[in-house]
């Protein structure tokens, strides 16, 4: 049983988490009745910024059209495509400059560059190489595989030096030591990588959008901005908003299962 003294603790730890709750949903409610009442005293023009009423009726009929949910279908099936792509690439790549000391010194300084340089650039030439279509996962990949690359191998090298030398003088070859080893001992590396790539990829995938697609919720930012429709920019914009949340969910829910099987594995 426990001590009263630690159900205490528990009933003022859930108290506080309600307080915090109560106190973002009351942050975001201020900060929309605001937006409104500034629109209706003209305050701001709402040609430019739209208003709350405005987003919820131009919600309820692109949601009744099916338009809003097929563009953020189709940008929530390229992150996650974009996502998975990126993880097994930049694993890949990591686990090439752990196993050779040699192609890690000669191409980590090429990472460097890629990694510094702006991504937007790349973008015209992914459209002429891959075409409108998988440009977009070109430009997704591109933003995200590098951070994987280099925060999978600090991982890697965080590693305790120790285990894979034990093993080394049980005669354990260098893929032994990957697979029983640094793999499985990576796992939170893996989760706090997935969870940078979910925003990296998002943005990649928009700004592949951005350049070149006929569907998606950038294109659908692109086309309100050329009509100078801001209702459906900004319902555009909310819609990323929560598919980001979603995203971030799932990796949350794959975080828990990985730390769970992890744990129970050691």
């Amino acid at each position: 049983m426990s001590s009263p003294l630690y159900d205490d603790y528990l009933r003022i730890q859930k108290r506080r988490l309600r307080i915090v709750s109560l106190t973002r949903l009351s942050v975001l409610i201020l900060f929309l009745a605001l937006w409104e009442l500034a629109a209706e005293w003209r305050w701001i023009d709402p040609m430019l910024t739209s208003k709350p009423s405005q987003l919820w009726t131009s919600f309820r009929e692109l949601a009744f059209e099916g338009s809003l949910f097929k563009h953020t279908w189709i940008s929530g099936l390229e992150t996650l495509v974009g996502i998975v792509i990126s993880m097994l690439l930049g694993t890949a790549i990591a686990v090439l400059f752990w196993w050779s000391t040699f192609a890690s010194k000669v191409l980590e300084p090429y990472i460097v560059v890629l990694n510094a340089l702006p991504k937007v650039a790349l973008g015209p030439i992914f459209y002429i190489w891959l075409g409108d279509r998988y440009s977009i996962y070109g430009m997704a990949v591109a933003i995200s595989v590098i951070v994987t690359i280099i925060m999978v191998e600090s991982g890697f090298r965080e590693i305790s030096k120790t285990k894979l030398k034990l093993m080394g003088s049980f005669g354990a070859t260098r893929f032994q030591m990957l697979r029983m080893v640094l793999l499985p001992a990576s796992v939170p590396h893996f989760i706090a990588t997935l969870k940078v790539n979910v925003g990296l990829t998002l943005v990649g995938v928009v700004m592949g959008e951005f350049l070149s697609s006929k569907a998606g919720l950038g294109y659908l930012i692109i086309y309100g901005g050329q009509v100078f429709q801001m209702n459906l920019v900004m319902v555009s914009i909310m819609m990323l908003a929560l598919l980001s949340v979603i995203l971030y969910g799932i990796v949350n829910l794959l975080a828990r299962y990985a730390r769970k099987k992890y744990n129970h594995e050691s």
